[in-house]
């Protein structure tokens, strides 16, 4: 085996290099074709197979630069007259080559090797739409044969994970993921986890999963899985190691079940308990709620003690003469007050309700033998109530109701608990069919007078239809906020299905679970049996002011058994559906259809809900009288709707555009006031200026629409103008005000509009046209970013561009991850259609330049009935 010629030239023969032809030609001698630098000649009895293309034993591999070494790139081919390298369509000269030749004993044929060096400054150098590369091209007496192409880059790993994973707390049997996106590198870095410094083997536990995506998915947690989890990152060049993420695992406590009663005790009670240590809290869970001992009377109330001697006999008997004497103390009282007149001096005008009063009119003196039991203002919870809204003495205001207030001593006597309200008996028809009469209020009935209206029928649900198929489509309930998204393929071919929703517009059927408020409306989707492909979007308006500090949001759904169970909070990690929460809706992607709600369990006093703020009016019986109605409502489009539907059956109208106010979880109440109403030209019933709801009463105002009431009365019939301020604000919270400036004659009154965003006339949208991405464009996509991508540029970075950064796991489980989150943005973008914003996400990504803005309603049209006919509509 001999070195080929690499440079110089012998035998008095002068040599050029060709680079067009690849390889050296001898100007003269053709016994100079066959020297070599070193004096060496090849011998001639090496046959060159004439007739034979050069066949490849050994082509150039793909190969890595790490810091500043050079790689070497071999080939070797039979048989090869001459072999040269070309990189990046140029040829290296012959001077860069080390070439070897042999013979191949059992074919007898020639054999060339030939391997040159690549450096890191010449990548460096190389600026082209491609990575550096390198191919051979080796000849034969019959013609040239070419080998594969092989790349080199230089490695590297960047320090910074581009995201760590970060700790968190999970119940029991609950899933973990832990997100790793590895520090970017060429190449693409291997990750493996740590527990606590030790390597996680997935294969040896099959409640682990590694492979998806670098993530670390523990299906179902167990005590044991708490612990300091690390991802690691390696490729050629270097390792990193991520922050630390610590996992516990904790369990709530359970009672047991409780004891067997105790023997009865002299006192005449048994006591029963039970512990919290079924199982008892471990890692930070709950402590057991309820109570932890229990005891009751053990006699049926019949126990009587025993009387031990005679002075035990005389005291017994005092406290009974007393208890007569006492009695018939009260009867005579009683007597004596209804013989002076029918309520006397302790009649006071219902306004008094306010219990603002005194500083309201500091003029008055207060009576200070009068004990008022009042509780708090007339603020009714049941817009509904049309006759209680117009005609009723409510608004003008309870002029036919009285209210006796007992004196201190007879209070102090135990004789009257409260106010005694007595009403007159209303009648006619009240709205939606609901004959209903109004009848005394008992003094007796402990549950306050607005309780008493809100028990009364409520109104029914709102539902709409549509008619689904394999096209999918878009189910909206207009001006509610909620809309149901179907996307194309989750109904199979040749099916169709009349697809509902529905509100609940009673009283909510989700129960009131200590803490927890109820956020949304209850929705409905079905049919129920109904089966889905690929998930379904629901959008439901929400109140919550967003912020995982101070709310922690839960999905509920109603089982057929008509209980609630919970489906996720909104920050946990599941594959089962997906909830995204948005400033005034959560849009959730599901694969069953029932009834939905969304909940909220506030974690601080910051917590803050919505309210929609607004103020009706109209003109009552009396021609001078004008009432206004202030609303404080959730601030959803569908609590609103009931608001407006109810003022359009009674002739009410919107006096000022609505407002929003933050309303705290802080237990302070709400106080309503009228201000700044012009003098001379009108004025309000005493006492009624200012109205003060309690916290309970707004915070779960949900249960029914709180509206408070006001009663105007102008000088003169002449006065047609109003103008007034409403003041609501929160005691240590905020405020809004509402400026009214009107006329009271309906032809003089401006119209303000009752919703700022109108939905679509039509409920049901099927096929291309509901939705704002074409299918084309829509699959074009699918195809590009549901393929693996080293540099990332898949799915995941679709879903960080459109704001979704967590529970990437779900998107992982489906068939196509893009569509899904295509999907999500339909749902998100169902008013805006800002297919701009997408078009921005996808050119940041770098995997596509086209602007879909640009696309025209031509094209649109075209690209719709193109896919009708690929489809066989």
């Amino acid at each position: 085996m001999g070195r080929a010629a690499a440079a110089g030239g012998g035998g008095g023969g002068a040599r050029r290099w060709l680079p067009w032809l690849g390889f050296c030609f001898w100007a003269a001698g053709a016994a100079a074709a066959r020297g070599t630098n070193n004096g060496e000649v090849l011998p001639e009895s090496i046959p060159s197979a004439p007739g034979t293309l050069p066949h490849f034993i050994e082509e150039p591999d793909d190969a890595y630069i790490v810091k500043s070494n050079p790689i070497a790139l071999r080939c070797k081919a039979r048989p090869a007259m001459q072999i040269f390298f070309k990189c990046n369509g140029e040829w290296v000269h012959q001077n860069e080559h080390v070439s070897e030749e042999s013979l191949d004993e059992s074919s007898g044929l020639k054999v060339r090797e030939v391997f040159i060096n690549v450096t890191r400054q010449q990548v460096e150098d190389f600026h082209g739409p491609e990575n550096y590369w390198c191919q051979c091209v080796a000849w034969s007496h019959l013609g040239t044969s070419k080998s594969r192409k092989a790349s080199v880059r230089i490695a590297y790993l960047r320090k910074n994970f581009e995201q760590d994973p970060q700790g968190k707390e999970v119940p029991i049997e609950g899933m973990i993921v832990l997100h790793c996106r590895p520090p970017e590198g060429v190449p693409a870095a291997e990750v493996e986890w740590l527990k606590n410094e030790e390597p996680i083997d997935s294969e040896q536990d099959e409640n682990i999963d590694t492979r998806a995506d670098h993530n670390l998915i523990i299906r179902q947690a167990r005590l044991s899985d708490s612990g300091n989890y690390t991802c690691m990152a390696a490729n050629i060049v270097a390792k990193r190691r991520s922050l630390s993420a610590t996992v516990v695992v904790y369990v709530d406590g359970s009672w047991e079940v409780w004891s067997e009663w105790s023997v009865c005790s002299p006192e005449c009670e048994h006591l029963r308990i039970r512990e919290c240590t079924a199982p008892p809290p471990r890692n930070g869970g709950k402590f057991c709620e309820g109570l932890n001992q229990e005891s009751e009377n053990c006699t049926d109330g019949l126990c009587i003690l025993g009387i031990e001697n005679a002075s035990d006999i005389a005291l017994y008997s005092g406290l009974g003469a007393a208890v007569v004497a006492v009695a018939v103390l009260v009867i005579g009282v009683t007597f004596y007050r209804r013989s002076q007149s029918d309520y006397g001096v302790d009649v006071i005008d219902s306004s008094a309700l306010t219990g603002n009063s005194l500083l309201l009119n500091s003029s008055m003196q207060p009576d200070l033998t009068v004990s008022r039991t009042y509780s708090g203002p007339i603020c009714l919870q049941d817009p509904l109530d049309k006759e209680l809204m117009t005609e009723s003495s409510l608004f003008n205001p309870l002029t036919d109701i009285k209210v006796k207030v007992q004196s201190s001593f007879m209070v102090s006597l135990g004789v009257s608990e409260r106010a005694e309200y007595h009403g007159k008996n209303h009648s006619g028809t009240f709205p939606h069919g609901n004959n209903r009469g109004f009848s005394t209020i008992h003094p007796r009935n402990k549950t306050p007078y607005i309780q008493n209206l809100s028990s009364l029928p409520t109104r029914t649900e709102l539902r709409t239809t549509g008619v689904f198929g394999h096209l999918g489509g878009r189910l909206v309930m207009p001006n509610t906020g909620v809309s149901l998204l179907i996307p194309h393929g989750a109904i199979p071919e040749e099916n169709s299905w009349e697809i509902y929703m529905s509100i609940n517009q009673g009283e909510p059927s989700l129960p009131s679970d200590g803490s927890e408020v109820l956020l949304s409306p209850e929705v409905t989707c079905g049919p129920p049996d109904m089966i889905v492909t690929t998930p379904f979007a629901l959008t439901i308006p929400h109140c919550a002011d967003v912020s995982a500090e101070h709310w922690n949001v839960h999905l509920k759904k109603r089982t057929q058994q008509g209980k609630w169970e919970e489906v996720m909070s909104v920050e946990d990690e599941s594959t089962s559906c997906y909830c995204l929460l948005d400033p005034f809706a959560c849009h959730v992607l599901l694969d069953s259809f029932g009834t939905y709600a969304l909940t909220g369990e506030p974690i601080t006093d910051c917590a803050v809900k919505q309210l929609k703020v607004a103020v009706f009016g109209c003109m009552s019986c009396n021609s001078l009288d004008y009432n206004l109605r202030v609303y404080c409502v959730d601030n959803t489009p569908c609590a609103f709707q009931e608001v407006v539907s109810d003022e359009r059956h009674q002739g009410g109208q919107l006096l000022e555009e609505p407002k929003l106010l933050h309303f705290k979880g802080n237990t302070f109440s709400l106080q309503i006031s009228v201000l700044d109403i012009p003098p001379f030209l009108w004025r309000i019933k005493p006492f009624t200026a200012c109205q003060e709801v309690p916290f309970s009463r707004v915070w779960c105002s949900n249960r029914q629409p709180l509206h408070c009431a006001f009663s105007l009365e102008r000088y003169t019939p002449t006065t047609t103008q109003l103008s007034c301020k409403i003041c609501i604000r929160q005691l240590k919270g905020h405020e809004q005000i509402l400026q009214v400036q009107t006329s009271i004659l309906e032809s003089e009154r401006e119209t303000i509009t009752f919703f700022a965003q109108e939905d679509s006339t039509f409920p049901a949208q099927t096929g291309p046209k509901a939705f704002k991405i074409p299918y084309s464009i829509r699959q074009r996509i699918c195809a590009t970013f549901d393929t693996p991508n080293a540099k990332g540029k898949d799915w995941q970075m679709l879903a960080q561009k459109n704001s979704i950064n967590r529970n990437l796991s779900y998107f992982a489980t489906q068939s196509s991850p893009s569509a899904v989150i295509l999907n999500l943005w339909e749902a998100r973008h169902q008013h805006d259609g800002d297919l701009d914003s997408l078009a921005c996400a996808l050119e940041e990504i770098g995997r596509t330049h086209t602007k879909l803005s640009n696309i025209t309603e031509s094209q649109l049209d075209e690209a719709d009935f193109n896919y009708s006919r690929q489809n066989g509509l």
